[in-house]
């Protein structure tokens, strides 16, 4: 099911020319709602890897590469270049980019010595706080890590569980055709 066939028709002036023409409402959005984003057992964690597309991983999950709207709209993916990770290749030639020096020092960082002071998983770095490069037992983070970090989390996304897709796809055309 592709998502925009879901999206309803309207007359739109394409070229300001007075005539209308029947296009797809696509300044539409849905977003579903962070009560039902943070229901743990309607998702499954996936770990994107190298390769990896939304196509690819709806084709995995739910044998359908045109359910990818699904894997995008359950991680709240708005820009499917920069809120998806990147492959290799394009995070070293993002780096070149943004960086002179992709090894320079971004910041600094300790573990907090209150609240959360340990880490809940390789990619959770939550515990740290950013600290003055003076501050006793800083660690130099570089632009190269602060980036990974960034990825890192990004590559980590929810599947919804496929015993839950229908009702979403129901739901998503019920909305839609308001």
């Amino acid at each position: 099911m592709s998502y925009f066939n879901i999206f309803p028709k309207i007359l739109y002036d394409l070229k300001k020319d007075g005539n209308d023409v029947l296009t797809t409402d696509f300044f539409r959005r849905l977003k579903i709602r962070s009560k039902v984003l943070n229901e743990a057992v309607l998702y499954d964690l996936y770990d994107v890897q190298e390769g990896d597309t939304p196509e690819s991983i709806a084709f995995k999950h739910f044998g359908d590469t045109g359910l990818n709207w699904v894997i995008l709209l359950t991680n709240n993916i708005v820009d499917r270049y920069y809120d998806w990770p990147l492959s290799n290749f394009e995070f070293e030639n993002y780096l070149i980019e943004k960086y002179t020096n992709p090894d320079a020092v971004h910041h600094y960082e300790i573990a907090q010595s209150s609240g959360k002071t340990n880490s809940e998983g390789p990619t959770d770095y939550d515990y740290l706080i950013e600290v003055n490069s003076t501050t006793s037992g800083s660690i130099a983070i570089t632009n190269r890590e602060y980036e990974e970090r960034i990825q890192d989390k990004k590559r980590q996304i929810k599947i919804l569980d496929a015993s839950y897709l229908n009702l979403l796809i129901e739901e998503f055309e019920e909305i839609m055709s308001q």
